[in-house]
């Protein structure tokens, strides 16, 4: 599976959105590392939950699909990137990110999620694999949203918006 830079190495717009997205979903990683240091039972859940609530909507932001940004879209446009959003499949774009949803989007490494649960109690190496585990769940949930955003936005043939400074 390409990456979202990958994807997005033929348009300058979306590589720069990819770009911002990725910036923003590593300073984010190592939070949710940090957290997955601390041996308090459900606390790097917890956070990661936090993150990922806050994280995906920027990072839909940045190719312009937020919830926000699609009201503003006129209603064709609208309806041309609810259809990529469903050929894509995705559950997250352009959708108000509920503590549900970003289960149902952890779900998908729940085996990662509970080996970093029993690995933070081995003493310091439990705790580091435990902070590597949690760095590289929320990369790897980070860059599936990211290609999705990709998808939907070549598909839709969405104009992205002006970076945000």
């Amino acid at each position: 599976m390409p990456t979202a830079q990958t994807m997005a190495a033929d348009d300058p717009d979306l590589a720069a959105a990819v770009q911002r997205s990725r910036r923003l979903l590593h300073r984010r990683a190592l939070v949710a590392a940090a957290a997955s240091t601390v041996p308090v039972p459900g606390l790097d859940w917890a956070v990661d939950a936090a993150l990922l609530s806050r994280l995906l909507p920027q990072i839909s932001s940045e190719f312009g699909l937020s919830a926000q940004q699609l009201d503003q879209l006129d209603p064709e446009k609208r309806e041309k990137v609810q259809k990529a959003v469903g050929l894509v499949g995705s559950v997250l774009i352009g959708k108000l990110i509920t503590r549900e949803l970003v289960i149902r989007a952890t779900q998908t490494v729940g085996l990662r999620l509970t080996t970093k649960q029993l690995a933070k109690y081995v003493p310091l190496a439990g705790q580091a694999v435990s902070a590597a585990i949690g760095y590289a769940t929320l990369r790897y949930l980070g860059e599936q949203h990211m290609q999705d955003c990709v998808r939907v936005a070549k598909e839709a043939q969405l104009q992205l918006p002006a970076p945000r400074k």
